[in-house]
């Protein structure tokens, strides 16, 4: 009796984990998820490093989470129309992770916190689906431009302030002088 509980054991448990049938696969996976969780640490790692709350982890999450989503579908052999559905529900639902990102304060307009952190995120979920997808190379390329817009776009800004002056608000014809989002400080 003890062997044949053991059989159907060994038995239930090879089936439950014969989702993946060869190495092939198995690597095909690991590549997928790692490069998801290697591109979603970077873009974390640079937001951190600016003191924003979603960071390291929450990066690296997003990114392996929007990859898993788009991966198991494709492996269960999802036709391509369907897939659509499958990206249409997961940008919906990062889209409401990233809404909790976004703080405003009082009445004014001009007092939003969080708009870039949101918008990282919600990129850090395309980056991620388009690893799971098997799309490596625009995956890495998308994080780069990623990258450069986060690092890159503030000092350009900073550097244009200094020519031409900081905007004035509408209506005014004073001067102000403001940081744009995320710029380091002079």
């Amino acid at each position: 009796m003890a062997a044949s509980v053991w059989a159907a054991t060994t038995e239930v448990l090879a089936a439950e984990f014969s989702d993946v049938p060869d190495l092939a696969q198995v690597l095909r996976i690991l590549v997928r998820l790692l490069l998801a969780a290697i591109l979603g640490f970077m873009l974390g790692f640079e937001r951190e490093q600016h003191g924003k709350a979603a960071g390291v982890r929450t990066h690296m999450l997003v990114a392996i989470g929007s990859a898993l989503f788009v991966l198991v579908p494709q492996q269960a052999g999802i036709q391509p129309a369907d897939m659509s559905r499958v990206i249409q529900g997961l940008v919906a639902g990062v889209g409401f992770l990233c809404a909790g990102t976004i703080l405003k304060q009082g009445k004014d307009e001009q007092n939003v916190q969080g708009l870039t952190t949101a918008a990282g995120l919600w990129m850090t979920a395309a980056i991620g689906m388009a690893c799971g997808l098997g799309r490596e190379v625009t995956a890495v390329l998308s994080a780069l431009l990623a990258l450069a817009v986060l690092a890159l776009v503030p000092r350009l800004v900073a550097l244009i302030e200094r020519l031409v002056g900081p905007p004035t608000p509408e209506g005014s014809s004073q001067r102000v002088i403001t940081r744009p989002d995320d710029a380091p400080p002079r």
